[in-house]
C-alpha cells in the first residue's frame, strides 16, 4: 500500500511539474530589444532584419571608463561570462511574423522560426513594393503559438523612380563603439539628432563595431555577435533605425581587425571567413556589397566595398595592386557612365583624397601604399563629376584634391569621445574645413528655380550645423 501511495505521489509531482513548465513556457515573452533594420530600399523592394531576444533590456552600464579619445572600460574582466557584460542581450528561440502595409498595399508573411544558427535573426526581402510610397512596418514575435505576442513597429518610404524630381535628404556616419557612448540613457546622441532631419535614408560607412577593442575583445564568434547586440540595444539606435532605411558598408574593425584583408590571419578564434559570415548575418543586405541606387532625377549614390576584393596592404605598390578589385572597378565605371543623375555621390568606407596621417597608415587610397590606384581613382571620379563622402577617419573635414579638384567629405566619428587622430591646427592646403570632433554629415538635394542644388552639411553630435558646402 505504501509503495502504491509513493508511486502516486511521484506521478502527481511529475504531473504538477509538467503543468508548471508548460505554464512557464506559454507565458514566457520574447522581445525586440536590439530593434530592427530596413535595408537596401529601392523603388520596389526592401530588406527587413530583426532579432528575437529573451531579455527585455540589455545588461546595464556599470564600469567606469578612461578619458577620450577611444574610451576603454576600467577593470573590465575579459574572462567573465558574456551574460554579465554590459550590453548583453540573450537571443530567444521562437517565431517572427512581418507585416508591411501602405494605403493600398498589404503584405503579411507567415510565422517563421528563428534559432541560434543565425543568431536568432530573421531577414526577409520584400519585392513588388510601390515606388515613392510610405509603408508601415509591424513585426511580431512569440515563443510558440500559445505564448504571448510581442511587437515592434516602424516605417519607411520607398525611393522615387529615376525620372522623378524629389527633394532628398540623407545622412552618413562612421566609427562607433559601445564604450564611446555620449548619453548613458540613449547611447549615442547623434542618432537622435539625425532623426530630427527626417532623412530619406542613412549610410553607415563601416566600423559599426570594433572587435579588436576591449570591453570585450571579440576573439570568438559569441563575443563578436555580442558587440552587435550591445550597440544595437542603445535606444537611440533602436528608434532611429525603425524609421530610417539603412545602407550599411563594412570596414576592418567590424569584419575582423585593424587593416583587414582577405589574407589576414585570424583574430583569436575568428577567421576572415567567420568575420564575413557574421557581418552578412547582422547586416540588412543579401547580395553584393557594392551597389548603386538612384533617388529620383537628381541623386545617385554608389556604395563601394574596400575589404573583400583588396590586395594585401604591404605588397609593393604596382599597377595591379588594388583595393577595389577588377570586378568592382568594371561595375563602377559601367554604372557611372550610364548615370544621368544631376549629382553623383560615391560613399566609401575609407578616404580617397585625404589627407591622411603619414605615420602608421597604409590602408587606403590616400596612402602611398595604394598610390597607383589612388591616382587613377581620383582622376576618374573628378572627370565624371563624382563627389566623395568617406568614413574611417575620426575627424570631420572637407578636402579638395589639388591635382584633380575631386571633393571629399569626411563625416567624422559618431561621438566626441571617439574623435581624434588629427591636430586641429594642422590645416593643409587641401582642407576647406577641418574639425576634430564627432558628428555626422547630411546631404540635401533639391531644386531652386528648377536648377539642381546640393548642400553638404556637417553637424555636431547635438544636431548643430557647423559647416556647409553648396554645390550647383
Amino acid at each position: 500500500m505504501k509503495n502504491i501511495l509513493k508511486f502516486n505521489l511521484v506521478l502527481g509531482l511529475m504531473f504538477l511539474s509538467n503543468i508548471l513548465l508548460y505554464a512557464q513556457e506559454v507565458n514566457e515573452k520574447v522581445f525586440f530589444t536590439t530593434g530592427l533594420k530596413i535595408g537596401e530600399v529601392s523603388s520596389n523592394s526592401a530588406i527587413i532584419l530583426t532579432r528575437l531576444c529573451a531579455d527585455e533590456k540589455p545588461v546595464p552600464l556599470k564600469h567606469k571608463r578612461t578619458k577620450a579619445p577611444l574610451c576603454k572600460p576600467i577593470d573590465f574582466d575579459e574572462s567573465m561570462p558574456v551574460e554579465k557584460m554590459e550590453g548583453f542581450v540573450k537571443g530567444a528561440f521562437g517565431e517572427v511574423r512581418i507585416e508591411l502595409n501602405s494605403k493600398n498595399h498589404n503584405i503579411l508573411l507567415d510565422w517563421e522560426a528563428v534559432s541560434a544558427y543565425q543568431d536568432y535573426t530573421l531577414k526577409h526581402r520584400f519585392e513588388g513594393l510601390k515606388s515613392n510610397t510610405k509603408y508601415n512596418l509591424v513585426i511580431k514575435g512569440r515563443k510558440n503559438e500559445k505564448s504571448p505576442i510581442s511587437e515592434i513597429q516602424g516605417g519607411f518610404k520607398t525611393k522615387p523612380k529615376s525620372n522623378e524630381i524629389e527633394p532628398i535628404i540623407f545622412t552618413t556616419t562612421t566609427c562607433q563603439m559601445y564604450w564611446t557612448y555620449d548619453d548613458t540613457e540613449r547611447g549615442l546622441k547623434v542618432y537622435d539628432a539625425m532623426a530630427k532631419l527626417n532623412p530619406n535614408f542613412h549610410v553607415q560607412t563601416g566600423d559599426y563595431v570594433y572587435y579588436d577593442k576591449p570591453g570585450p575583445y571579440a576573439k570568438t564568434i559569441e563575443l563578436a555577435r555580442h558587440k552587435w547586440h550591445a550597440i544595437n540595444s542603445f535606444p537611440s539606435l533602436v528608434d532611429f533605425y525603425a524609421n530610417v532605411p539603412l545602407y550599411l558598408e563594412k570596414d576592418d574593425h567590424d569584419l575582423l581587425k585593424d587593416d583587414t584583408s582577405p589574407g589576414s590571419t585570424p583574430y583569436g578564434e575568428i577567421t576572415y571567413k567567420d568575420g564575413l559570415k557574421i557581418w552578412y548575418e547582422q547586416a540588412p543586405i543579401i547580395e553584393k556589397p557594392y551597389r548603386t541606387f538612384q533617388w529620383g532625377k537628381d541623386l545617385q549614390i554608389w556604395l563601394v566595398d574596400v575589404r573583400e576584393y583588396r590586395s594585401d596592404n604591404w605588397e609593393e605598390d604596382n599597377k595591379d595592386k588594388t583595393i577595389l578589385g577588377a570586378e568592382q572597378k568594371e561595375w563602377l565605371q559601367k554604372t557611372i557612365k550610364k548615370s544621368n543623375a544631376s549629382f553623383k555621390v560615391l560613399i566609401t568606407p575609407t578616404p580617397i583624397v585625404g589627407p591622411d596621417r603619414i605615420k602608421g597608415k597604409n590602408d587606403n587610397h590616400a596612402n602611398k601604399s595604394f598610390q597607383t590606384e589612388g591616382e587613377w581613382f581620383r582622376s576618374y571620379l573628378a572627370k565624371n563629376d563624382v563627389i566623395v563622402t568617406n568614413g574611417d577617419r575620426h575627424w570631420q573635414y572637407v578636402s579638395k584634391d589639388p591635382k584633380t579638384g575631386l571633393m571629399e567629405f569626411s563625416q567624422g566619428a559618431t561621438s566626441n569621445e571617439h574623435a581624434g587622430g588629427w591636430k586641429k591646427n594642422e590645416l593643409r592646403p587641401e582642407h576647406k574645413f577641418l574639425r576634430i570632433k564627432g558628428g555626422f554629415l547630411a546631404v540635401k538635394v533639391d531644386r531652386e528655380n528648377n536648377k539642381p542644388i546640393a548642400r553638404f552639411q556637417h553637424y555636431d553630435v547635438d544636431g548643430n550645423m557647423v559647416h556647409e558646402e553648396v554645390i550647383f
